[in-house]
């Protein structure tokens, strides 16, 4: 298959491209319906059968697009209409899909499921948007005829998608199997793709209502290959393959999302160091890329075997599941007390959920008290509920070291960690939150010198100005080095 399926149209004084990529949407009718198994599956067995696949996930779900990442040897992206405008997202998927064969985009919780009654940031929004076909993931549980009621809903709730076929999953026997797709092909004609019967011996264990994070896994590539084994079997995967090479051409306009990028100071780029460990792992791939755009030189830091804090001219710390690793994080004293070092000199650094769990004085996790780095005066403790999950909207209501004050951020948050204040002094929170709960509700931003620390994630492809911010706040931290 062609990977490169661009061709050049006029649009007024804009010129655009028509991207002629295979692709299809995989949704479900709800959270839990099998639709994160079956696509990991399929990305391994179309990669075993020589395909490049370019993985993408709606939302902001990223433990998802990890375990996708894994499975496709390929970075999965975010694709997500509340965090990125239209433009965005078409811009985003014609350049991630450069030299795939096919794209496979899941979706996520029920297929016409978003913010409002509209359906604002659904998945059928997306698959629209991308103009893909889709196909729908039925869990058949206890249920016949019924199934094609549900189905022929969907077909009919939004004439303007495209429901390609349907996967029959965890069906329990050859007459409630026969039942099914005798109704669906009577009353729905679209293809049934594949039927799944209920599977033992599920090794994908799950955690904070999703799966449990890739890189925690000793037999990730085991559970890939149970997966892959799952959908060869029971998927017809040819079928598959031809719903995604009728998607329609897609227009996209040839400019992209990135930032533009900034002067660099002599000697090169600044040095942007990010930890990246059992720790912290989730960084959107594009924040990455676009500091390295700009011209930074991207440093990694393990925070659980480093011993101290290299030179860096600003330190990016991202989410993940510090609790998991709290007893490694409190071990390396000599780690944690270079950093503290480093945020009192006046280091840049902007960290994000886990980041900032990591920055408190305690984390508690079952009752037991972990030392952290101390930098902020809070305690943080891990409950069983979370205390912040879903997208957020806040509001710059002071001044900080990176955003100008007014400006408004859109990210989202998914932490189980409740902050206490232990103190109000060298403390300032200049976010106010207009949507979500931030650090108690009503705020968020965590500043003291040049720190800031939020439970906020930022998508770089949404908000292309973060990553100038933030290497442009390295940068001035690196000219003022050299000027000493």
């Amino acid at each position: 298959m062609d990977g490169n399926c661009f061709a050049p149209v006029e649009s007024g004084n804009e010129e655009m491209k028509t991207l002629n990529k295979p692709r299809v949407v995989l949704a479900g009718l709800r959270g839990g319906s099998g639709k994160t198994i079956l696509t990991l599956g399929l990305i391994a067995a179309l990669r075993e059968r020589g395909y490049k696949v370019a993985p993408f996930k709606k939302g902001p779900d990223f433990i998802d697009a990890g375990w996708h990442t894994f499975a496709a040897g390929r970075q999965c992206y975010n694709l997500d209409s509340f965090l990125m405008t239209d433009e965005q997202i078409l811009s985003s998927f014609a350049s991630r899909s450069g030299g795939a064969d096919i794209c496979i985009i899941e979706g996520n919780r029920g297929l016409y499921d978003g913010l409002d009654i509209n359906g604002r940031c659904s998945t059928a929004e997306l698959a629209k948007l991308l103009k893909a076909p889709v196909v729908l993931i039925v869990d058949v549980s206890m249920a016949t005829r019924t199934v094609a009621a549900v189905v022929k809903g969907c077909q009919v709730f939004d004439s303007g998608l495209t429901i390609a076929g349907v996967i029959l999953n965890r069906a329990a026997g050859p007459r409630q199997i026969a039942l099914i797709k005798g109704a669906i092909e009577q009353y729905c004609q679209i293809p049934e793709l594949g039927v799944i019967p209920k599977l033992a011996g599920n090794i994908f264990p799950e955690r904070h209502m999703g799966l449990v994070p890739y890189q925690e896994r000793d037999q990730a590539e085991k559970a890939i290959r149970w997966a892959k084994d799952a959908v060869q079997q029971h998927l017809k995967m040819d079928a598959i393959l031809e719903l995604a090479r009728k998607a329609e051409p897609l227009a996209v306009r040839s400019s992209g999302t990135f930032p533009e990028e900034i002067s660099t100071a002599r000697g090169g780029g600044p040095r942007i160091g990010y930890i990246l460990d059992r720790s912290f792992w989730f960084y959107y791939p594009e924040n990455l890329e676009q500091l390295e755009r700009l011209g930074a030189t991207l440093v990694r830091v393990d925070a659980v075997s480093d011993t101290s804090l290299p030179d860096l001219d600003a330190l990016y710390i991202g989410g993940g599941f510090p609790e998991t690793q709290a007893d490694a994080l409190a071990a390396n004293e000599k780690f944690r007390h270079s950093l503290k070092k480093s945020i009192n000199q006046g280091l840049p650094v902007y960290a994000e959920c886990g980041g900032l769990m990591y920055l408190g004085e305690t984390l508690v996790v079952d009752q037991q008290s972990y030392p952290m780095v101390g930098a902020l005066p809070i305690r943080l403790f891990l409950e069983k509920k979370p205390q912040g999950h879903g997208y957020t909207v806040m509001r710059v209501k002071e001044a900080n070291p990176f955003y100008p004050v007014g400006k408004t951020l859109r990210g989202h948050e998914f932490h189980y960690s409740r902050a206490v204040l232990t103190s109000g002094k060298d403390i300032r929170f200049v976010f106010g939150v207009e949507r979500g709960h931030g650090v108690d509700g009503t705020h968020d931003g965590m500043v003291k010198h040049n720190l800031l620390a939020t439970y906020t994630h930022i998508h770089g492809a949404g908000d292309p100005s973060w990553a100038k911010i933030f290497c442009g706040a390295a940068l001035k931290r690196k000219t003022e080095k050299f000027h000493k």
